[in-house]
């Protein structure tokens, strides 16, 4: 963890209490597992086969997984793929992922949850965790492109 840019995250596991840490978005994720320097000051590696959520926080409060909204009430306004991922246990959640095969990493995904005004700003899902993967929708396709008012012929050019 040699970045001086750490990201505040709460990692929920399976069957265990959460860790609350700070990681290196650029390298917290390796073949290993997660890595995170925990509150108490240690650096810490959990594995994939532990890890649900990790999710990038703006504070160390309590964090909104197990009670938060977990899928979107209406349809997304972001560009995006619309997701549901079902975990081992049975939880579902819905998030957005970027729409570019470059963003995608090797150990998970990445997405934006439902509910933008809650603590959770990212969230980093495990392969591993999950049972079930689902692109529900693509929102703001670039295939199509955007449509714009015409502008009206009476009004005057700023720059001329």
């Amino acid at each position: 963890m040699t970045a001086s840019t750490n990201k505040k995250v709460v990692i929920w596991r399976f069957e265990r209490e959460p860790v609350a840490g700070l990681v290196n978005p650029r390298a917290y994720l390796s073949a290993g597992g997660v890595e995170v320097l925990t509150q108490a000051g240690a650096v810490a590696v959990l594995p994939f086969a532990e890890v649900k959520v990790v999710c990038f926080v703006r504070d160390f409060g309590p964090s909104e997984l197990p009670a938060g909204q977990r899928v979107f009430q209406a349809r997304p306004k972001t560009e995006g793929l619309w997701v549901r991922m079902r975990f081992l246990d049975g939880d579902i959640l819905e998030g957005l992922l970027p729409n570019n095969l470059l963003h995608l990493e090797p150990y998970g995904f990445t997405v934006t949850p439902p509910n933008p005004t809650s603590t959770n700003q990212r969230m980093f899902v495990p392969r591993s965790a999950l049972s079930e993967f689902q692109v529900l929708g693509v929102v703001g396709s670039p295939l199509r492109p955007r449509r714009r008012k015409p502008v009206s012929k009476t009004q005057l050019e700023m720059f001329e």
